[in-house]
């Protein structure tokens, strides 16, 4: 299993934890992951960390498809990967909910399936530079002929030549969404993968390997999990720690009737709890939401404890079926330890 540090996206004053990259780097961990909401954006801390890293590769984990137009996200992905030395972009995609592509992009939510199609379609023509890029799309179309088109369009290839083998990743998380990564996209960012989970996905993951054909299958497939990591004596102090992040999505991210987070965790059978968190998140009461996140939920898709406990319950992820395990952390030792464990359990 390789190892990757997300970094995620900053707070109110923009911060780059560039020591915590360039250790993960020494201590061998292959990735660095950032991410965007309605804040920093994903990109531009890549470019900055391709500058002071040498070997890591850069993965935006996910930039929102409402942010730029498929070749803008071509573009940047490409100096990004050049100015790196070539090798080391990840290019991570996700479609994000109605809330933010209408309320904070202005675009229409249309069908978001249909767009990362074209979308991913549009940034492999663009990379190949086989001939200017035309595409005629369920939702996108190069060139661009709709209401208000001058009428003046001209197919372009472009000037820059990108890498065309710059992977890209599909955060995607219902069961059309994860076929559709499956079968376009060279590795995935799963929404809620946790140990024993991969059995839930698999059939759809098949399925979409089935669509591409070629033989392709979850062997060179690169599965990258999300778990949160913090060392702390204290497991039960260190898991309160967490379980605001939880009310959030559970609670927040989402209407009340369309809530991805919430849905997951009723999947996986505490759907009371999630009715409950939603429920008093909603109504302004944080604090409860967060105390009625149950231990174990959090416990599951976390590595929290006593160095010793981190290492023990590491084993549950090496055999969890992802590739890379992604460290979610805002401490310096928690990188240290997971390289400890992972040497561990190699």
């Amino acid at each position: 299993m390789k190892l990757a540090l997300a970094i995620g996206y900053s707070g109110a004053r923009m911060a780059l934890p560039v020591a915590r990259v360039q250790r993960a780097e020494a201590l061998g961990y292959d990735s660095v992951w950032t991410a965007e909401a309605y804040g920093s954006d994903a990109l531009s801390p890549l470019a900055y960390l391709a500058a002071v890293t040498q070997r890591i590769k850069l993965g935006s984990g996910v930039i929102q498809l409402a942010a730029r137009t498929a070749a803008n996200a071509a573009m940047t992905a490409g100096t990004i990967d050049a100015m790196g030395g070539g090798g080391r972009m990840l290019l991570g995609i996700g479609v994000s909910g109605p809330q933010i592509v209408e309320g904070w992009y202005g675009e229409p939510w249309g069908r978001p399936y249909y767009r990362l199609r074209d979308y991913v379609a549009i940034i492999r023509k663009i990379w190949a530079r086989e001939a200017p890029v035309t595409h005629a799309g369920e939702e996108i179309s190069l060139p661009y002929q709709g209401p208000g088109a001058a009428g003046l369009a001209k197919p372009l290839k472009s000037i820059l030549h990108m890498n065309p083998a710059i992977p890209i990743y599909l955060g995607t998380g219902n069961a059309a969404s994860v076929r559709l990564t499956a079968e376009i996209a060279d590795g995935w960012l799963p929404l809620g993968f946790v140990p024993g989970s991969l059995p839930e996905y698999r059939p759809w993951l098949e399925e979409g390997f089935r669509r591409a054909g070629g033989g392709k299958s979850l062997a060179g497939f690169d599965i990258v999990a999300n778990c949160h990591v913090q060392v702390a004596d204290d497991v039960g102090a260190a898991l309160a720690a967490l379980k605001p992040e939880v009310a959030l999505y559970v609670g927040g991210m989402g209407a009340r009737g369309k809530n991805y987070h919430k849905d997951l965790m009723t999947r996986r059978g505490y759907g009371a709890a999630a009715e409950r968190i939603q429920e008093l998140f909603l109504a302004g009461r944080k604090d409860e939401a967060a105390a009625a996140v149950p231990d174990e939920w959090v416990d599951h898709k976390s590595l929290v404890g006593p160095k010793a406990r981190i290492i023990e319950r590491f084993r549950a992820w090496t055999d969890s079926g992802a590739t890379t395990l992604a460290v979610r952390t805002q401490q310096d030792e928690a990188v240290e330890v997971i390289a400890e464990a992972a040497r561990h359990h190699a």
